[in-house]
């Protein structure tokens, strides 16, 4: 009787210390697991749209490149639509339709007149518009660019220190550019009135292509005998020009200016060695601050309106520190 109320105790004493177990970890998988602490550790996806231009030019095409790669690196806090157009119509149509789809923020590079209105109703509409490079006259849109302006006074300041204070000096113009044109014109022409008042500034019109700089400035060679520097406002436009002096066998040229951060603009700059190839840097890598601007104002994050990013001046003496061979541009 002894030994059956013995093994009788022995056997709910081992019945109860099961239970107990199984009960622990049950409790241990509900604290891991439970739904309560999923809703902890979520974070919100906001819904960011790009709109840029069709990549006719590099600088543009490694634009659209930097946007979608720090889109793609900020993962699961953003989904995201990049549209690309070639008018102002078609960027207007495009902006629509990131309004349908919901979009809280948009990255806007417009490179045409006719776009204040469009994002003007975007904004009045609740969407969140951060500028790229362009001036947009648009209430309550923020601005993330480089400094037009002060690439024009740079480029000024540059020419007088390698050729003096007077001269003949080529001033390339790229009216279809809008802003970026007027401001960096501007910068160049006013500082070149107040450093090298005697300074004679001839002005012509051409485009953000190799192909124009080359087309234009051949037809500028043959009429213009004596040319003592270019201010020419993008890479790609010098490049072309380059090529012009190379192909017109001209020697006088002593200074060729640049702007954007083109690779292959800076591997040309210590293979001339009579001529100062310089680029004013304006990075297509600055539309990453364009975006984060944009998940910092949707996170509730104050901002500053405009975010100007200053000029850096890049010739045969430092190039060599902003060559990236994993630059698209």
């Amino acid at each position: 009787m002894k030994k059956k109320l013995f093994w009788f105790t022995m056997m709910a004493l081992l019945l109860l210390l099961l239970a107990a177990c199984g009960g622990d970890d049950q409790t241990g998988s509900d604290a891991e697991e439970g739904p309560d602490d999923d809703n902890e550790t979520s974070e919100e996806t906001f819904k960011i749209g790009i709109l840029a231009p069709e990549v006719t030019h590099g600088w543009v095409g490694a634009v659209a490149y930097h946007a979608e790669a720090r889109l793609e690196e900020l993962g699961d806090q953003v989904e995201y639509q990049i549209q690309t157009s070639g008018n102002a119509e078609q960027m207007t149509s495009q902006l629509d339709d990131l309004m349908t789809w919901g979009a809280e923020a948009i990255v806007a590079f417009p490179q045409w007149e006719g776009m204040d209105v469009p994002i003007q109703n975007a904004i009045d509409n609740g969407v969140t518009v951060v500028n790229f490079d362009i001036v947009i006259d648009a209430e309550g849109v923020y601005r993330v660019t480089g400094d037009n302006e002060d690439m024009g006074i740079q480029g000024a300041n540059y020419i007088v220190d390698k050729i003096g204070d007077t001269g003949n000096v080529v001033v390339l113009e790229v009216p279809s550019s809008g802003s970026v044109s007027e401001l960096r014109t501007k910068g160049f022409e006013e500082t070149m009135a107040e450093i090298a008042p005697d300074m004679n500034i001839m002005t012509y019109a051409t485009e953000f292509t190799r192909e124009a700089g080359l087309a234009d400035f051949s037809d500028i060679l043959t009429s213009v005998d004596q040319i003592d520097a270019v201010f020419s406002l993008d890479d790609e436009t010098s490049v072309g020009v380059l090529q012009a002096i190379d192909e017109a066998g001209r020697t006088d040229i002593q200074v060729v200016t640049g702007g954007g951060g083109m690779q292959e603009y800076f591997e040309m700059m210590p293979e001339n060695e009579d001529i100062w190839i310089q680029s004013a840097l304006y990075s297509p890598a600055m539309v990453r601050d364009a975006v984060d601007t944009a998940v910092d104002l949707l996170n509730g994050e104050e901002v500053e309106q405009e975010i100007i990013i200053p000029t850096t001046i890049v010739d045969r003496e430092n190039y060599e520190e902003f060559l990236d061979t994993d630059s698209p541009y």
